[in-house]
């Protein structure tokens, strides 16, 4: 069990967070690979104290600050190295040293009842270490997983637990034992019609070893992602009964939940009309899809409401939220409209003028625009075509 995480009280943190930034800094505009050597090994061995002593606020004051300079690049250069000192550890057993990776396998899926999740069983678990292990990871890899399938709303918050389950599966790949969590820690799953799921685990190597298998000479990155689709897919399918689902290639943590934010905007938005012609029976082309830009103080998401063509009603919604290196002058109402009519939505409208981020004032849902401007709540059908109720929101 991973141990509950106690924040220090060290009181050091401005100065540990300006010592981060100093080194951050000092990598950020090195001139040499001599000098990044230098930056590099300083910058991680006191992140290695400082999570190593729970300064968790320390870590956060200092990548505040960084944001705040008008050197982006030294960010960018702390939070690189901050999620790295969480994901990756060095170990050693008998002498010798081990690189421990903590890795996600993101699923990205929708279903118009329950998508599943929580607590995988010991045979399921057996088989998806099997197909990471013949798939995904190298031939000499230890791979340990825990026994639950996450849902976004329960992956570790913040670094240092992080790091700790860093730890604890490194601990466990070594005993090949699964890492038992305790369910009633987590948070409750919230249901959305299109949601990613998270099998967690950590990977270790001799240092400096391959750790995937399309590090190795005779492997590929692109096949490997085909066989996990295929053999990794057919072991989560139990758990995952019910549900339209995609798996993507499992990679280093953060990475990997990046990738999966990123994919999931256009799976969901697919998933939308999917879910909308299985309702009421109609064709792609019966649909008008409005998008519009939101913004509080500045850019922050894109809405997508549908209307069945030539009906004001707003069915239902999807947001589309602004990640890393996106701004107002990314044309992601442009990606958005090229995927409705790849899907074949009879209708597309974009609206130029920003909306305000307004949600329902009784059930918090956010208001979607339709053709004309306007921000409604959704209209949920009442019953799907089997008689079942629908889901009351999306992702």
């Amino acid at each position: 069990m991973l141990k509950r995480y106690r924040p220090s009280r060290r009181g050091r943190t401005p100065a540990d967070a300006a010592d981060l930034l100093r080194l951050a800094d000092g990598l950020a505009h090195a001139t040499s690979r001599l000098e990044d050597v230098f930056w590099e090994k300083q910058l991680a061995e006191r992140l290695q104290r400082l999570i190593a002593d729970g300064e968790e606020d320390a870590l956060n004051q200092a990548l505040d600050a960084a944001s705040e300079s008008e050197a982006g690049e030294t960010y960018n250069v702390l939070a690189d190295a901050i999620e790295a000192a969480c994901e990756i550890q060095q170990i050693e057993r008998d002498g010798v040293s081990w690189d421990v990776l903590l890795f996600a396998a993101p699923a990205l899926a929708w279903s118009r009842w329950q998508i599943g999740g929580g607590h995988l069983p010991d045979a399921q678990l057996q088989n998806l270490r099997v197909q990471l292990g013949a798939h995904v990871f190298s031939r000499i890899a230890k791979i340990a997983l825990t026994d639950y399938l996450f849902s976004p709303d329960q992956l570790p918050r913040g670094y240092i637990p992080t790091a700790e389950l860093t730890q604890a599966l490194g601990d466990a790949a070594f005993s090949r034992e699964t890492l038992r969590l305790d369910a009633d820690q987590l948070p409750e799953t919230r249901q959305f019609l299109s949601d990613t799921r998270y099998l967690l685990g950590a990977v270790v190597v001799p240092s400096g070893a391959a750790v995937f298998r399309w590090q190795e000479e005779d492997g590929n990155r692109d096949e490997a992602l085909k066989q996990w689709r295929q053999q990794g897919g057919a072991a989560l399918q139990p758990v995952l009964a019910g549900a339209a689902y995609e798996l993507l290639l499992p990679g280093a943590y953060h990475a990997a939940w990046r990738d999966a934010d990123r994919a999931s905007r256009a799976y969901s938005l697919r998933a939308t009309v999917a879910y909308l012609v299985l309702t009421l029976n109609l064709e792609p082309k019966h649909f008008q899809a409005s998008i519009a830009p939101f913004a509080g103080r500045e850019l922050e998401e894109y809405r997508v409401g549908f209307c069945k063509l030539g009906d004001d009603q707003v069915l239902h919604g999807i947001i589309w939220p602004l990640l890393d290196g996106e701004d107002e002058t990314s044309d992601c109402a442009g990606e958005i409209e090229q995927l409705l009519v790849e899907i074949g939505i009879g209708d597309v409208r974009i609206h130029e003028r920003d909306f305000p981020l307004d949600y329902c004032d009784d059930c918090g849902t956010p208001l979607y625009p339709n053709a004309d401007g306007e921000l409604l709540h959704p209209e949920i059908p009442e019953e799907t075509d089997h008689g079942d109720a629908a889901p009351r929101q999306l992702h």
